[in-house]
């Protein structure tokens, strides 16, 4: 895996650092396919219930490496989109951990992942009309889903930036930090590893689709995706530690 993003994993937890601190985390080619790599190792190992994604040095993500599309060089994977993953984030939970700036693309690596903590002194913004452009790496598209319109169209028209404590009143922050982000959203991913991991997956993918069904099929479509779980392995051991008062052992089947 590239240089320009780091792995590590833990207790079900699988880490996931751009690492290019001297270019506040801009997404370059190398970082895309990097990002891509890892999230297809969070999805494939059965060890790992859930992603978080961090920058280096104190600074999430400054956006696409404009120096580097100048270049010709685009920050995307095929069928992944911008950063390896917008277009196709992962089945598994996947955390933000927001220190320094979220801006432009940068955010829209945030807006891309289920959860998002940031230090207090984060900023967030998508300022790309500043320069003419538009944030097409998502945020005119799922911004509106998660924030209140009014606040998405705020952000989009204007270009300006906003502070953690702003973001997590219109709802796109969970948490604020007075310290690390990464701290707060480890601890955040470990209370979510340590639930079973069919049950945390498919109650991702239910909340993540639910607003594409109609009210006549949302019931029959969340059977589908959840059924399956009731009759589980992991569904009697969760019952079984229960009564038994001790921490479950999950299978993963």
């Amino acid at each position: 895996m590239s240089e320009a993003v780091l792995t590590s994993a833990e207790n079900g937890v699988l880490t996931i650092t751009i690492n290019r601190p001297e270019a506040k985390n801009a997404v370059n080619r190398a970082v895309a396919e990097g990002v891509a790599a890892a999230i297809e190792a969070l999805e494939s190992d059965d060890s790992l219930t859930i992603g978080i994604i961090t920058g280096a040095g104190g600074t999430f993500c400054s956006g696409m490496d404009l120096k580097a599309f100048l270049q010709g060089e685009l920050p995307v994977v095929s069928g992944k989109g911008f950063a390896g993953f917008v277009e196709a984030p992962p089945a598994k939970p996947l955390i933000a951990a927001v220190d320094g700036y979220a801006l432009a693309g940068g955010m829209e690596v945030a807006i891309a992942c289920d959860l998002v903590v940031a230090n207090k002194d984060a900023k967030f913004g998508i300022p790309e009309v500043k320069r003419g452009l538009a944030a097409g790496a998502g945020a005119l598209l799922r911004l509106p889903r998660l924030i209140p319109q009014r606040y998405a169209m705020e952000l989009a028209l204007t270009g300006d930036f906003i502070g953690a404590e702003r973001a997590a009143e219109i709802g796109f922050v969970n948490r604020v930090v007075d310290g690390s982000a990464l701290d707060g959203a480890k601890e955040l991913a470990a209370t979510i590893a340590a639930n079973g991991p069919l049950a945390v997956k498919a109650s991702k993918e239910v909340i993540a689709k639910t607003e594409d069904w109609s009210h006549d099929e949302m019931w029959a479509e969340q059977q589908k995706i959840i059924g399956g779980i009731f009759t589980s392995e992991d569904a009697r051991e969760g019952a079984a530690a229960f009564a038994q008062k001790r921490k479950p052992e999950w299978k993963g089947r």
